[in-house]
Parts: structure tokens; C-alpha cells; sequence
């Protein structure tokens, strides 16, 4: 594997007394009024902490900054490299991408860890279940790295883009996650029946890594499975690292098993910085009311605090915060048959309960988290030997398959290449199959070459493309590989 050196995360430590710097984005919404809870609490616990407060998110963006976070922002996040932030507006009609979105990229935190455990007195159908695990999921790339294109007017595409970097990365910081809080097992969640060389890509990478790791057990899981047995059994889960879509749906999922956003709290990690972050909206129905529930930024700040090296203030509030829900007052989204309570009456039941303890809390034994430090050069795998095979070619057509397919092979007469099959959202239509397939006007037709131990050349290629482009539309070209000798392409249904 890449990886370097391995590199204690919490960079800023404060000795004993000292204050560390942390940027503070109150954010949208409730966001002010659940920040400003954590601040009061941290501050009631004795965290030594100097915030940095300043702004991003939708005033930002009706200021019209498309990032939705102000340079000055970015600048004191790279000071600081530690943030805590509120929830964020995206306005409708502004802006590209969300600034969380943008604060995640800028920042390369490309760790998403998301505890979960059953708290008492939070009534939910799981309450009876001792569920007690750690979400870690891909954050910046995958399906959420945002490149799309409509390659018919009635064809889209999203780019799925798993690198086998992030996959190291991901896959070290679970098990160091793990490592750090006394956990057992770390279980890899994919899709790779299906997608074999993306998802596939982290199954592989994951049991490259967990080799290093022989004291933490790893297990493998297919996503639909896990969701079907995080119901079933919630309890037999401790750690769970998957990819970026797959990590959101299954965080929230997670989430609600223990008693919703509410009190989700959450962390993205990277080398560069940390942003801690409460994982619910701005929920605008109740800004200003004194309504919101600051347990999820709590929780969070909690997180920001070992990440820090402040463990016995972290262990503090926790505790606080859990006493605080076991046994009231607690705010209106969780207080069952109990009267609610305000945010500032909440605030100040936690800070009154610093240094109790709540009865039925199982303590963990927390220790500094290490973040793998992989190395910075883009090429991280390297093959004996590569070939060019071949190539699909992305044709928009109302014609059906059968005359595209035979036109196409005339055109394709003298070149190098000779027309293997077309598919049509995955599946066989040229040569024809039999299959009743349902055709929309985007065609893959993949090509190769009529001498298969050659190597495609780029002019034996144009000179098809050349061809085929005097008839045709084409909206994407993929060149097909051999690497080691291995298909680094996979088959379409019914393709030999």
C-alpha cells in the first residue's frame, strides 16, 4: 500500500492552560442558537478554546459569493484547522454547490465519522437494544463528486469516481477510528456484486489494508444486506466504512435507529483540517423560537474536544449531555410524555449536570485518533503492463439497434477495429438477443480490435471515430484497457 508515515491528527493540542484556536460558523437557521448552546457548555466544563467566529452559508450566497463561504472563512479554517459549524442554507437559485459541499472539498476531509448509540431516555423502537457503533464513510468523491452530464436530452449521467487513494484513506481511518475507541471489528459495506471495479475497488483496498491491522477483526458486507441487518440486529455492529453515497444513506439510517438527526453528531477529518458539525438542517419553521434541540452540536463539540487531546472536558460534557437525556428536561423532538423544554433550558440542565454521573452510561476509554497520512503523489497504482483493446463509443440515435448495428459495421470495414456489440442501458441489443429491451437514444457500441493480441494506436482509433462521426452523434468515447492482463472494463448483460 501507499501509505507513508502515520501521523497523530490532533495537530493543535493545547498544554495545559493554554487556549486553542477554533473557527466557529454559527451558520443558518438554528444554527446560532445550537452553536451558541456549545459554546456556553465547553465554556461552563473549563475547554480551554479562543473561537474564530465567522459566517458562511446563505447570507454568503444572497451576497453573491457562488461558494457560499467568504474568503475570510476559508483563511481562518486554514489558521485553525479545526471548526465547528452550524447547519448551512443552500437558497434556491444560488450559488453551484452547497458550502458544506465546498467546505469539504476546499478542505480535503475526506473522513466522515458518524457515532451512534443508544442513549437513555430517548424512547425509540431500538431503545431496548445496546446499539453503540461508528459510521465512517467516504466524503469527497464517488457519486457526490457532482459531475454530470445530460448526454441526451433525455439520457443523464452521473460519474461514479472511486479512486484507489480514497479507498486506502478511508479504509486506514476506520480501523484507526476503531483502534482509538477500543473497538472490535470494522466492517467494509459496498456494492460490488454489481459494481466490480468501483465499489469492488474499496473490498479490495480494504482487505489489502486490514492486513496491517491484525487486532481489529474485519468483516465484509453488501449495503443491501447491511441495511436489512442494522434492523435486525443494530447491537452486533461497531464500526461500518463504506462510500459516499452509501455512507450517507446508511449514517442516517444509523442515525434513526438511536433517535434521529437530532442528536446525530458528527465529524469530517482530513490532513489539512477537521470540521465538526451537527449532521440535521437549519429546520427555519423554529429558528429564534428557543426550540431547537443543541444535543447533535453538543455531541459534536464533544468529538471536536478529543480530537483536541481535551479528553477529560470531552468525557465531561458527554456524560452531561447524557444525564441531561436520561433524565430530563429535554426539548420538544425528544421529550415524550415529558413537558418540553427550550433550547436554554436544556443549555443550562447540561451545564447544571457537569461533573455528575448518569446511571446507565457505559463508558468508553477514548484514545488520540491517528490519521493515515498516504502519500501525496496522484499515482498510486502502477501496472506491469497496459493495453488498449478497444473503445466504446456513445452514439445518440432514434434509429434502432439493428440498423445502427449494421451501418456501423460497414463503417467500421478497413479500420482496425470491428463493432463487438451495442448495449443500450447496460443490456445486449446488437447482435440482437431475443430480449424484449425497452431502447431510449443512447447507444454504447463497443469496438475491438480484429487483431487481439495488438495495441490500439490513437490514429487506428480516430480513424473509426472519423467514420463513424460523419453519420452519427456521439456524446463519450472510453478507451478499454488491459492491465496485468486483466479486463479493466466490465461486460455489458449478455456479452461474452
Amino acid at each position: 500500500m501507499s501509505q507513508e508515515k502515520t501521523a497523530a491528527a490532533p495537530s493543535r493540542h493545547a498544554s495545559v492552560g493554554t487556549a486553542v484556536p477554533v473557527t466557529l460558523i454559527p451558520g443558518d437557521g438554528i444554527g446560532p442558537e445550537v452553536t451558541n448552546a456549545a459554546k456556553r457548555v465547553l465554556e461552563a466544563a473549563g475547554a480551554r478554546i479562543e473561537w474564530h467566529e465567522h459566517i458562511a452559508g446563505k447570507q454568503v450566497f444572497l451576497a453573491g459569493n457562488r461558494t457560499g463561504v467568504p474568503q475570510e472563512t476559508l483563511d481562518s479554517i486554514a489558521s485553525t484547522r479545526v471548526a465547528l459549524k452550524g447547519p448551512l442554507e443552500t437558497p434556491i437559485g444560488y450559488g453551484g454547490k452547497s458550502a458544506n459541499v465546498t467546505l469539504r472539498k476546499l478542505f480535503e476531509t475526506y473522513g466522515n465519522t458518524r457515532p451512534a448509540r443508544t442513549i437513555p431516555g430517548i424512547a425509540t423502537p431500538f431503545s431496548h437494544r445496546n446499539i453503540d457503533m461508528v459510521v465512517v464513510r467516504e466524503n469527497v468523491e464517488d457519486l457526490y463528486a457532482g459531475i454530470e452530464h445530460m448526454q441526451t436530452p433525455g439520457v443523464a449521467q452521473c460519474l461514479k469516481l472511486i479512486s484507489q487513494k480514497g479507498c486506502e484513506k478511508i479504509s486506514r481511518l476506520a480501523f484507526e477510528v476503531a483502534r482509538a475507541e477500543g473497538r472490535r471489528t470494522v466492517t467494509c459495506v459496498t456494492k460490488a456484486n454489481i459494481m466490480k471495479l468501483t465499489e469492488g475497488m474499496l473490498k479490495r483496498t480494504f482487505e489489502a489494508v486490514a492486513t496491517e491491522y491484525p487486532d481489529i477483526e474485519a468483516q465484509y458486507m453488501l449495503v443491501d444486506n447491511c441495511a436489512h441487518q442494522l434492523v435486525r440486529s443494530p447491537e452486533s455492529f461497531d464500526v461500518l466504512v463504506t462510500t459516499n453515497m452509501n455512507g450517507d444513506i446508511l449514517s442516517d439510517l444509523v442515525s434513526g435507529l438511536v433517535g434521529g438527526l437530532g442528536i446525530a453528531p458528527g465529524a469530517n477529518l482530513g490532513k489539512h483540517a477537521a470540521i465538526f458539525e451537527a449532521v440535521h438542517g437549519t429546520a427555519p419553521d423554529i429558528a429564534g423560537q428557543d426550540k431547537a434541540n443543541p444535543t447533535a452540536t453538543l455531541l459534536s463539540a464533544v468529538m471536536m474536544l478529543r480530537h483536541l487531546g481535551q479528553f477529560e472536558v470531552a468525557d465531561k460534557v458527554d456524560k452531561a449531555v447524557a444525564l441531561t437525556l436520561e433524565k430530563g428536561p429535554r426539548t420538544g423532538d425528544i421529550s415524550g410524555d415529558q413537558p418540553p423544554c427550550g433550547t436554554q433550558a436544556f443549555t443550562d440542565a447540561v451545564i447544571a449536570n457537569l461533573g455528575h454521573e448518569p446511571e446507565a452510561w457505559v463508558e468508553r476509554n477514548y484514545k488520540p485518533l491517528v490519521l493515515p497520512d498516504v502519500t501525496s503523489n496522484p499515482v498510486t497504482v502502477t501496472p506491469k503492463s497496459r493495453r488498449t483493446v478497444g473503445a466504446d463509443i456513445f452514439l445518440e440515435s432514434g434509429q434502432d439497434a439493428q440498423t445502427i448495428g449494421k451501418r456501423l459495421e460497414e463503417l467500421a470495414e478497413g479500420t482496425a477495429l470491428r463493432l463487438k456489440i451495442i448495449s443500450n442501458r447496460g443490456t445486449v441489443v446488437y447482435p440482437p438477443t431475443g430480449a424484449p429491451t425497452d431502447c431510449v437514444d443512447h447507444w454504447r457500441c463497443r469496438f475491438v480490435l480484429r487483431d487481439a493480441e495488438a495495441d490500439l494506436a490513437d490514429v487506428e482509433f480516430f480513424e473509426l471515430l472519423t467514420k463513424v462521426t460523419t453519420e452519427y452523434r456521439f456524446m463519450q468515447i472510453e478507451k478499454l484497457y488491459e492491465f496485468d492482463g486483466e479486463l479493466a472494463y466490465t461486460l455489458a448483460q449478455g456479452e461474452d
